[in-house]
């Protein structure tokens, strides 16, 4: 790629993620093209879609979280293990508004750009649910799908107003009905 090309790829992907986090994943393309001081063409060029853009922001913070996943996999407690990657999981979708919807979406869309990614994350965390399945510390009538569903559940939590003071308390919930050695906090 040239020096001029990657300056405008590095850019765009700098205004968009702030643009997004401040607008959400629906933020014009237009809007992040101009704030990027590009023309739409530029931004389509690199991006063709709203998913490639998406997935370009998200590809580094998925990847470090199944990284994560394999990590507590051998460093942590089944149970804490699980807890950790849920807990990891609502921190990485928190800085961009409206993702969690996208990410379902992508799961189901094997034609998505992000649909790699979300499938290897979930990937992950059923890996982690599996082994405290095996250790018999999470029931065993759920699996990497429901924990999936279950882990975006409480990231769209946080992103409701009015909602986010309970997030906290609502994660514990969550954590307890999966782990069978949690009481709710």
């Amino acid at each position: 790629m040239r020096a001029d090309a990657r300056a405008n790829h590095d850019r765009l992907l700098v205004v968009a993620g702030a643009v997004i986090t401040e607008q959400g994943v629906d933020a014009s393309m237009r809007d992040i093209a101009r704030q990027a001081g590009v023309g739409l063409a530029t931004l389509l060029r690199h991006f063709p879609t709203r998913e490639a853009l998406l997935e370009a922001l998200l590809r580094t913070s998925f990847d470090e979280l199944t990284e994560r996943a394999a990590e507590v996999e051998t460093t942590s407690s089944p149970q804490d293990a699980v807890m950790l990657w849920l807990r990891d999981f609502v921190a990485c979708t928190k800085n961009y508004r409206g993702v969690v919807t996208a990410m379902m979406k992508a799961i189901e869309d094997p034609d998505s750009a992000l649909h790699t990614s979300c499938v290897t994350m979930r990937g992950a965390g059923t890996r982690l649910l599996t082994r405290a399945q095996a250790a018999g510390v999470a029931r065993t009538d759920i699996d990497g799908a429901d924990l999936f569903a279950l882990a975006s559940s409480l990231a769209w939590l946080g992103d409701q107003p009015g909602l986010e003071a309970r997030a906290e308390h609502l994660f514990g919930v969550v954590v307890s009905a999966i782990l069978t050695d949690r009481a709710a906090v």
